[in-house]
């Protein structure tokens, strides 16, 4: 007993999220010089590790589709808490951080990670299998929140330009966590078959070939070490920011691109677990946490700004520009396109990463 704790404790898995914390407590509102933004950077990476770990472990316990959850909640709970603190701390500059981080997130899960597992998927298999059904339903309820929080703020009349009054606000963050809420409850009840891998034959796998699942003490040591590791991911990749802005400047980037860096750090947990998830052939846990996480960032985000901007000064912009919406409407429709035969070769997977990197151009060179 002592030496497997022994052998616990000292295993990298539970030394890096450790150190990573104690890193960013002793890092936190400091001017840091090269040499220390560089170590942090690397602690930064190795607590990205420690947590797709971890979230895998958690979700071996739990069974699919709940571990799929772990993950993405998780993250998105510490994203919005950063966004909520950048804002309040944060002035002018940060009257558009909630919009640019809920859409380079959207981009990010929804053509990066699953347009990756599905390339994955067809190398592997030629033909990376799903299903439609459960797939379909979280890109419809993605496709409308992003709809009804980015988009339509740029076409309400209440306020000038691209934001909600009060009223609409509370609106768009009601209906936002209530549609999270109901996806939830879908996903985990009533139809949960439709969100678990399925075989060559598009059977739905009822039972995977794993090693036993682990204890619950192990279990729950996972879950404790995984939210350490993603408040050092997120905290870090704060602390490291002052040097991304210092990069970002001297490149002659706008000051939005920041957001999009941020936003694919603290995304790397889910990224790495997608990516495993499809080498093992389980494209369908890859496209949970994909959409998924696309999901809970609008659903968690949008009513947590809502509360914020009781305390916040100036306007809330969320409405996305031109170039912005049709980047999200190609999405929307690649994605229906994607989803609706339950099967894709390299050709989808291709086409969703094209548009990732559309994105991120766009986003550098508007």
């Amino acid at each position: 007993m002592i030496a497997q704790l022994r052998a616990r404790i000292t295993d990298w898995t539970f030394v890096v999220p450790v150190v990573a914390l104690i890193v960013l407590i002793l890092t936190w509102g400091r001017e840091l010089p090269p040499a220390v933004v560089a170590v942090t950077a690397l602690f930064l990476a190795g607590a990205v590790l420690a947590a797709v770990h971890h979230a895998e472990v958690v979700a071996h316990r739990v069974g699919e589709p709940y571990g799929s959850l772990v993950l993405a909640v998780a993250v998105t709970v510490i994203e919005v808490a950063l966004i909520v603190t950048l804002m309040i701390s944060g002035g002018e500059k940060t009257q558009s951080l909630a919009r640019d981080t809920v859409f380079a997130a959207v981009m990010i899960t929804c053509n990066g990670i699953l347009g990756l597992a599905l390339l994955i998927g067809a190398l592997r298999r030629r033909v990376a299998m799903f299903n439609p059904e459960g797939t379909g339903g979280a890109l419809a309820t993605v496709a409308t929140l992003a709809t009804l929080s980015l988009v339509v703020p740029n076409f309400t009349t209440s306020r000038p330009g691209p934001e909600f009054s009060p009223a609409q606000l509370a609106f768009a963050a009601v209906a936002s966590l209530g549609l999270y809420g109901l996806f939830v409850l879908v996903q985990t009840g009533r139809h949960r078959d439709y969100f678990l891998p399925v075989d060559r034959q598009g059977a739905v796998v009822q039972a995977e070939e794993h090693a036993d699942p682990p204890s619950n003490g192990a279990a729950l040591t996972s879950l404790a070490l995984l939210v350490v590791a993603l408040i050092a991911v997120v905290g870090d990749a704060k602390t490291v920011s002052p040097a991304i802005e210092s990069g970002v400047a001297a490149a002659r980037l706008p000051h939005s691109f920041v957001g999009v860096i941020i936003a694919l750090l603290v995304l790397l947990p889910e990224t790495l677990a997608a990516s495993r998830a499809a080498r093992n052939d389980r494209v369908q846990i890859s496209l949970n946490l994909a959409l998924g996480s696309a999901m809970a960032s609008i659903g968690l985000t949008i009513p947590a700004i809502a509360i914020a901007s009781i305390w916040l000064d100036g306007p809330l912009l969320l409405g996305l520009g031109g170039t912005q919406m049709t980047l999200l409407a190609l999405t929307v429709v690649a994605g229906v396109l994607t989803v609706v035969p339950g099967r894709a070769t390299l050709l989808q997977g291709g086409v969703h990463l094209s548009l990732l990197a559309a994105f991120i151009f766009l986003a550098a060179s508007p």
